[in-house]
């Protein structure tokens, strides 16, 4: 299955000729959602970076008005052929883009979040960081897993203690693999559930800004 991103439907936040000579962050939103949602985070996330926020490749189904990286009935466990689609869609926009960035990061909530580690497992030498919001691992073993192991990018993982979309399998699968594939910065929010509060958003803001430094 060959999947593409609709790039008129992509968010930014500088015009094309504000770009050149600046990082890119990369937003993934959620399933049944769309590319509004995380971009509303925009105001308190780090001015350098310019920041698109993509639209999933896949309708929802009805009733919901939006979009999806893989079905949702895989929600926990995708499969490896829908998700690498879906990720190698991200790849082939970026491939795509007019201007290069100085750097990519990623960050992306619960389906978009599994995309995030989708992503810099496929192509693990594009990306510089990734950001995880009520997010997994999938299963499976991926080509570019032995380079994460010794490369060990930065990774933010945060998830609510109410969080009950994800489950309990897949939690479990994410916490044994992120700590031997990535430098791992977790945080658990208590009383949250599958969402992003104040706290999260500031505690995303520091992280990539920690990020940006170290690539200055």
């Amino acid at each position: 299955m060959s999947l593409a991103l609709d790039a008129d439907a992509v968010i930014w936040s500088a015009s094309e000729a504000d770009r050149e000579g600046r990082p890119l962050l990369v937003l993934m939103h959620g399933f049944g959602s769309h590319e509004g949602d995380l971009f509303g985070l925009a105001p308190s996330l780090p001015l350098e970076p310019v920041i698109a926020a993509v639209r999933a490749p896949l309708a929802a189904p009805w009733p919901l008005d939006g979009w999806a990286w893989f079905p949702r009935d895989e929600q926990s466990s995708p499969q490896a052929s829908d998700v690498n689609a879906a990720a190698d869609a991200v790849i082939d926009w970026l491939d795509g883009l007019s201007v290069t960035p100085t750097s990519v990061g990623l960050m992306g909530f619960s389906q978009g979040g599994a995309m995030v580690v989708q992503l810099m497992r496929r192509s693990p030498e594009r990306f510089d960081y990734g950001v995880v919001m009520s997010g997994f691992v999938t299963e499976g073993e991926e080509p570019g897993d032995l380079t994460l192991e010794e490369s060990r990018p930065p990774i933010f993982w945060g998830r609510g203690t109410h969080d009950e979309v994800i489950p309990e399998s897949a939690i479990v699968r994410t916490t044994d693999w992120l700590p031997s594939h990535s430098t791992l910065s977790g945080r658990i929010y208590e009383g949250l559930g599958h969402g992003i509060n104040q706290q999260a958003a500031a505690d995303i803001r520091v992280f990539i800004e920690r990020q940006l430094t170290h690539d200055s």
